[in-house]
């Protein structure tokens, strides 16, 4: 059963929403991130994928304090990420109450950083990001497009023995357009080692069972359920 996964981005400790990680194009929420992920908790919801996009932008964690009230709130495995560029900062994250830390632009940018982390906090503690805009990586934010092609960069952290993947189309997340069901196919089958979670347009319940078929590990879902596309009562029979 694929694994379900809603998403809190933060900015100013607030839920918002980018279209394709422009920050221009954002959507504040009212519901407080506490709160939401209580919400989720209670509909069956067992992990949480909370993104500091203030962090991304900073370059190193600032919603430390809301990851630790979720943690303290609720009983969900939270991953976080978003500015993590050195082990000081996957340290906090991880102390603060973070099941798992998303290495995503450093992961790109400095791989011997992210390989140390593996061997000194547990593979199993960190997530790849793999943010692709037509399988080449992107950086900081999504603002940097990069010339690393996306097999090679799995095959490294693969090969070292990771095993979580987060990948996300740039160009569907947060457009409601559907997901990047053929990529993510391709991955898997090239990488069928890897746990692989998808990110990025899902729009409908029907994504969600097409991801499911596709064979993947688990599904990010935020826009579609704060925009009440999806609903928590049509989740409820991934949620068993």
């Amino acid at each position: 059963m694929i694994t379900i996964i809603p998403a809190i981005d933060l900015i100013g400790g607030r839920c918002v929403r980018l279209s394709q990680g422009d920050y221009s194009r954002r959507k504040e929420y009212t519901a407080d991130p506490v709160d939401a992920a209580r919400a989720f908790e209670a509909a069956g919801v067992r992990r949480l994928h909370l993104v500091d996009l203030d962090g991304t932008r900073a370059g190193s964690p600032q919603n430390l304090a809301v990851l630790e009230r979720i943690a303290v709130a609720t009983g969900l495995q939270i991953d976080y990420g978003g500015g993590i560029r050195k082990m000081v900062h996957a340290r906090l994250a991880l102390e603060a109450g973070a099941a798992q830390i998303t290495a995503g632009s450093i992961a790109v940018k400095n791989p011997g950083e992210v390989l140390r982390w593996g061997k000194e906090l547990g593979r199993e503690r960190i997530i790849i990001g793999a943010d692709v805009r037509q399988k080449k990586l992107a950086t900081d934010g999504w603002q940097h497009q990069t010339a690393t092609d996306l097999d090679g960069f799995l095959q490294t952290y693969g090969r070292a023995g990771f095993k979580t993947v987060i990948c996300t189309d740039i160009e569907r997340d947060g457009m409601l357009g559907g997901p990047a069901t053929t990529l993510y196919g391709e991955i898997k089958i090239k990488f069928p080692e890897l746990r692989l979670i998808a990110s990025g347009g899902v729009s409908g319940i029907g994504d969600v069972e097409e991801l499911q078929r596709a064979g993947l590990d688990g599904v990010i879902i935020g826009k579609a359920l704060y925009e009440k596309r999806i609903t928590l009562k049509q989740l409820e029979r991934f949620l068993c």
